[in-house]
């Protein structure tokens, strides 16, 4: 029955030969991990950046030498800024010629309680977390006739842990959009979310304080990436799937062991 399943997988990518996708945050960490999993299956592929241009271009040019067959481009925008915001889906429409697939992956995540946020940090963790992807869903509706949205939210929507106050709403709020946007795109459009938990370390962290942030987790270990890959994997191939939230947590969202 795997092997079945790995198979209808395979013989998807196959259909997807000339799809592309659009990878918000896409040169780096998990955004990286997706464009490789996704470039592996046949799929064209543009990385989105801001501030990691020579990521994004060394990562582009490893693709286009490893898959000569499909098409990859980097572009750069700043999503704090709603005119870089509007011109990103025309601009990769008129770069790739069509857009099948919008992962809104790319987020910042700061810390502060609802008594220490100050209007700016509100301001830009709703824009870059909410707002920004609000108006790339917008965008990619109006401009693609069909397709795929993933939203990354986080597994802290389920909880009302006030320690990054103005991320945990902008991720709450994306995922009501998830929703939202799914009933509205339906049947065309599909929408669905993925709330990864302790996958890799912090910047600047390693793998033990990975496995010390997982310790109170149900599985109790960290989850990498492999789980947010297949999960993608699942939002591609099943086509009855939208307004969907899938945990890639280890169970973090049912509370503390």
């Amino acid at each position: 029955m795997y092997r079945k399943h790995l198979f209808s997988v395979h013989f998807f990518y196959l259909l997807c030969m000339e799809k592309h996708a659009l990878i918000t945050g896409g040169a780096k960490r998990v955004g990286k991990a997706i464009a490789n999993h996704l470039a592996k299956n046949g799929w064209s592929i543009t990385i989105h950046y801001n501030h990691s241009s020579k990521e994004a271009e060394k990562l582009k040019e490893e693709l286009s030498q490893a898959y000569t067959a499909q098409n990859f481009y980097a572009v750069k925008a700043n999503l704090s800024d709603m005119k870089d915001v509007l011109k990103l889906i025309p601009k990769v429409k008129k770069q790739m010629g069509s857009i099948s697939l919008l992962v809104n992956n790319a987020s910042i995540f700061e810390a502060s309680a609802i008594k220490e946020t100050t209007p700016e940090l509100f301001e830009r963790n709703m824009q870059i977390n909410f707002t920004a992807p609000f108006f790339l869903t917008r965008d990619f509706a109006i401009a693609s006739s069909s397709g795929i949205i993933i939203n990354f939210v986080d597994t802290r929507i389920t909880t009302n842990k006030n320690s990054h106050a103005a991320y945990t709403m902008a991720k709450k709020s994306l995922w009501e959009l998830t929703k939202m946007s799914a009933f509205e795109f339906g049947p065309e459009i599909r929408v669905n979310a993925i709330a990864p938990g302790v996958t890799l370390p912090p910047p600047g962290g390693n793998d033990s304080d990975l496995l010390q942030m997982a310790k109170h987790l149900p599985m109790q270990k960290p989850s990498g990436i492999d789980p947010i890959l297949r999960s993608i994997d699942y939002i591609i191939v099943n086509d009855h799937l939208t307004g969907q939230l899938l945990f890639c947590d280890g169970g973090e969202n049912l509370g503390k062991i």
